[in-house]
């Protein structure tokens, strides 16, 4: 029997949940979500968030194009995405409705915005009837609720006008849903207080709002049962946790780098979606010996890096896919530099502009090839938002190591999503450090700045004014050891065919392979952000009864020494892709093996269910 409040009403303990709120850009939705995000990682579930918003700053009101959703899923174990489809949806508009709707699967609860659903507002997202009374909702538990009268009504002695009490609507919602599913409240009350430190009228009017709305939940009769999601207290190893977004845990990871390897951090970014979080957040950590430089442009972003990297720091530049494009110039000359420096790519859609939040990976080709001449670089891939962090040390690993510029392919999905993540201790973290050239390096006293390292064939890293290192580097080409200019023909054979073994000679981990009973036929492969919807898959595949491999690349460039091998192993590989199969394109060039696409390039992750049908159907294929 469930349990009951001490109202009387009842508690439903339930494993997990997926709610997604939305409505205009303008309601605060982001905001909502986050709130609800952060006392749900406080309370100890387990959980990951997918938020979608308009590219616009501020979209058109009540529009298709305007809405603004997030979406949470958290659970009382380990959970891989933020869900297929919601079991709760908050609308706070019709056009957050409509928008919305084909999502939500029949059975579940809708909370709607009633104040909203004016003739005009139904009018402008195409509703002939409003769906609250011509019977399209009955399909679906509906809580008609006057979000804004509610709201207005709860601030009536605040002294704020209507229209700025209004605005506090979403913090109705949040306190309703709040006291649904048992979430704390004092560290939003907290969060509301120091955030409007400076209005505090504001501050005291969206706590207000935040109390009266958990206090509807308590007292009206259309809510009569709670939830309970129990910690996910067997999901995380020992440790300290906080909740993290792919690019707070990447700008971390940053940090964490330079100091690992004494070398000040230089960030060279211009602002663009979705990567500018990395950039303000960096901007804050000046007691880390961080700088950072908001450029003019993509291209003198890049090159301010590129200088500080020469300069001994540790040089980073931030972007999307279309600056990468600008920037492609100046990564072909930290090639022939062969200089260390990092170039975070967080893709989007794209060609062009494209869909600027929306998430894509489809800028792995680009990474791989997009530079003139024979111009190869590294490349690593988180595989969730938490493991950013990770990856930013492991690019800055092999940059400062090998002397080269690397790239660090994140997403949209990632650098805006956000789960648990374990900090961890300092002596966890490897050591980066990297001696500087001090002495000559020729029995003549000369000082040869492309003089290699027989193991890593990187070359010495001398800082600008070491009394004997006087050397000259730029774009053309260089003869091998002095770093003269040269023109000879085999001196280039020679320079091109050593960078390229240079970055062919990096030591990568194995390719390690989920396959628990080891017979599998069908091998699938996934890069990035497809992780968690891959896994999620697997597991619903595995419960079925089927035998699926599983694999995850890190590293794109050089591959994994045995990932032929491991290809070699299976009857089929699939390789799910947010792009048109570029990943899949590589492996059938340098592997000659069939590798088959599954793709997708709607700006969304895969679902867990979606990929489910798609292996399933190999299988069948299979047998």
């Amino acid at each position: 029997m469930p349990a009951q409040n001490g109202d009387g009403k009842r508690v439903t303990k339930l494993d997990r949940v997926v709610i997604r709120f939305a409505g205009d850009s303008g309601d605060g939705m982001q905001l909502t979500g986050d709130r609800f995000t952060t006392e749900t990682a406080g309370f100890g579930n387990d959980l990951s968030t997918l938020p979608n918003f308009p590219a616009e700053i501020r979209a058109p009101a009540g529009t298709l194009p305007g809405v603004s959703s997030f979406q949470l899923h958290f659970a009382d174990h380990d959970i891989l995405t933020p869900g297929d489809a919601p079991h709760v949806l908050v609308a706070m508009n019709p056009a957050a409705l409509k928008a919305n709707l084909g999502d939500v699967p029949r059975g579940a609860e809708i909370i709607v915005n009633t104040d909203e659903f004016t003739k005009r507002a139904l009018a402008k997202v195409g509703y002939a009837a409003d769906p609250l009374g011509d019977g399209a909702l009955d399909a679906y538990s509906v809580h008609p609720v006057p979000l804004t009268t509610l709201t207005v009504e709860a601030l009536k002695d605040s002294g704020l006008a209507r229209k700025d009490a209004e605005r506090a609507k979403n913090m109705f919602a949040l306190g309703l849903l709040s006291w649904m599913y048992h979430r704390p409240t004092e560290g939003t009350e907290r969060f509301l207080r120091v955030k409007f430190a400076n209005k505090p009228d504001i501050a005291e009017a969206n706590v207000t709002a935040f109390r009266a709305g958990w206090n509807y939940g308590e007292t009206t009769e259309d809510f009569a049962v709670s939830y309970e999601v129990a910690p996910a207290t067997a999901a995380f190893p020992a440790g300290r946790y906080r909740n993290i977004s792919g690019n707070l845990a990447l700008a971390y990871g940053l940090v964490a780098a330079s100091e690992q390897s004494g070398l000040p951090l230089f960030l060279g970014s211009y602002p663009i979606t979705p990567a500018s979080d990395i950039l303000h957040e960096l901007s804050k950590h000046k007691n880390f010996g961080v700088r950072t430089f908001q450029a003019e442009d993509e291209i003198a972003g890049i090159g301010a890096a590129l200088g500080a990297a020469f300069g001994g720091s540790l040089g980073v530049t931030t972007t999307s896919g279309p600056g990468v494009a600008l920037k492609s110039e100046t990564i072909g000359l930290a090639v022939s530099l062969e200089l260390p420096l990092l170039v975070i790519d967080i893709q989007r859609g794209g060609p062009s502009t494209g869909l600027p939040t929306k998430t894509e990976q489809a800028d792995l080709l680009q990474a791989m090839y997009g530079r003139n001449g024979e111009a190869p670089v590294p490349i690593v891939a988180p595989a969730t938002a938490a493991d950013c962090f990770t990856a930013a040390l492991e690019a800055a690993r092999i940059a400062l190591t090998y002397r080269t510029p690397v790239f660090l392919l994140s997403d949209g999905y990632l650098a805006n999503g956000s789960e648990p993540w374990r900090i961890p201790e300092p002596d966890e973290l490897p050591d980066l450090r990297v001696p500087f050239a001090t002495e000559p390096n020729r029995p003549d006293g000369s000082f040869w700045p492309y003089l290699r390292d027989p193991e890593t064939l990187a070359r010495p890293w001398a800082v600008p004014g070491t009394p004997g290192l006087e050397h000259r580097v730029g774009g053309i080409e260089k003869q091998d050891g002095t770093g003269n200019i040269s023109y000879d023909p085999a001196n280039h054979d020679h320079m091109v065919r050593i960078r390229q073994a240079k970055i062919d000679g990096i030591t990568v981990p194995d390719l390690v392979v989920d396959d628990p009973s080891g017979k599998a036929g069908l091998l699938v492969l996934g890069w990035g952000s497809t992780y968690g919807p891959i896994a999620a898959a697997v597991r619903r595949v595995r419960a079925a009864g089927g035998e699926v491999a599983q694999a995850h690349l890190r590293h794109l460039n050089p591959f994994p020494a045995n990932l032929g091998e491991v290809l070699a192993g299976y009857d089929r590989v699939l390789v799910p892709e947010m792009n048109l199969g570029q990943l899949a394109h590589l492996l059938r060039a340098r592997y000659l093996v069939d590798a088959q696409s599954f793709t997708q390039v709607t700006g969304l992750p895969f679902k867990a269910e979606q990929l489910a049908d798609a292996l399933t159907a190999q299988l069948e294929v299979q047998s």
